[in-house]
């Protein structure tokens, strides 16, 4: 699919991607009312599932998910769903075990590549709620398990309509490395301090399997996924567990329409997480590389982001076909 031309055209002033960033992480807000839904899982554990509807009755749905130590309120997520309620269909966010607010029940929790949960989730929103026509929108470590998810399996379920990812790192490995350099350092310790002090309380109850020795050696976020991500989940190591759960390698198998939308000035992702040769050579894939836009910091006037108008249009687009 030939590459899509960037519209997004922010203020001067919202230009720098640091700033982008950190506005839309740290200061935006935005007012949902949601309802909560415990959804038990096969392995015994749970998902926390934050529900918003549109005013009218509704058989379709968009499935939202978060990036790293996010969570079913953040702006990125309620920002999607009241947009999407106010265009007549009803959103449901879901929180990563362990981000809801309540430690899950297992050792091991959420990652990067964990799709079997994004599953679960779309079995219930068709077995149990009975929603016919479903969409998926991811920010950052969400969008690379929504990518992941499309790609690696042989049929999709037939609810399943399109895919908008934002902010995608594609490549773990190349993603890790910018977050370890200096110019990152800010949102590295942000990150490696909310994993470390959800660990610390999962070490409590596992001492077991995580000893304070182990703990107290995290020093970065490789460390982090040296320590407990692959461990935990069953990868050799940290490396292991980027090379496994990076969507890159699926990208060519999707069949389901996906739109990819990763900003130029995005400091968390690197070159490889711009796949111009999949988006070309995959008539399912749709890809926008916007010039500003940071991490999720698609700024746009009358409390809606770009990135989120742009996965309106882009459902309104696929369902006109």
């Amino acid at each position: 699919m030939p590459l899509l031309e960037s519209t997004y055209k922010p203020a001067f002033y919202l230009k720098n991607g640091f700033l982008s960033t950190v506005y839309s992480g740290l200061i935006r807000r935005v007012a949902l009312k949601q309802t909560r839904e415990r959804l038990s899982l096969s392995d015994g554990d749970f998902l926390d599932l934050d529900w918003s509807y549109s005013e009218e009755k509704s058989n379709t749905l968009i499935i939202l998910l978060h990036g790293l130590e996010g969570n079913g309120q953040r702006p990125y997520m309620t920002g999607t769903a009241r947009l999407f309620n106010k265009n007549h269909m009803d959103a449901v966010s879901v929180n990563f075990r362990g981000c809801s607010g309540e430690d899950n029940l297992k050792y091991s929790s959420y990652h990067s590549g964990a799709t079997g949960d994004l599953e679960a989730v779309i079995e219930h929103v068709v077995s149990v709620r009975n929603y016919s026509e479903i969409y998926l929108k991811g920010i950052s470590l969400g969008a690379n398990i929504i990518l992941k998810y499309l790609g690696e399996r042989e049929t999709v379920p037939k609810q399943v309509k399109a895919a908008i990812a934002v902010s995608v790192p594609c490549y773990l490995h190349g993603s890790s490395k910018a977050l370890h350099t200096l110019k990152n350092k800010l949102f590295h310790d942000r990150f490696l301090k909310e994993l470390v002090d959800r660990l610390k309380l999962k070490q409590k109850r596992f001492q077991e399997a995580l000893s304070v020795e182990d703990l107290n050696s995290i020093k970065r976020l490789i460390d982090f996924d040296n320590v407990y991500t692959a461990k935990a989940h069953g990868f050799k190591d940290a490396l292991d567990y980027y090379e496994q759960s990076s969507c890159l390698q699926f990208l060519p198998n999707i069949t389901t329409p996906s739109l990819i939308i990763n900003a130029l000035n995005d400091s968390f992702l690197s070159s490889e997480c711009y796949p111009i040769k999949a988006a070309k050579n995959n008539p399912n894939l749709y890809l926008e590389m916007p010039k500003y836009g940071g991490h999720s910091g698609f700024i746009e006037k009358k409390g809606v982001y770009y990135n989120e108008r742009r996965a309106l249009e882009f459902i309104t687009d696929i369902t006109s076909l």
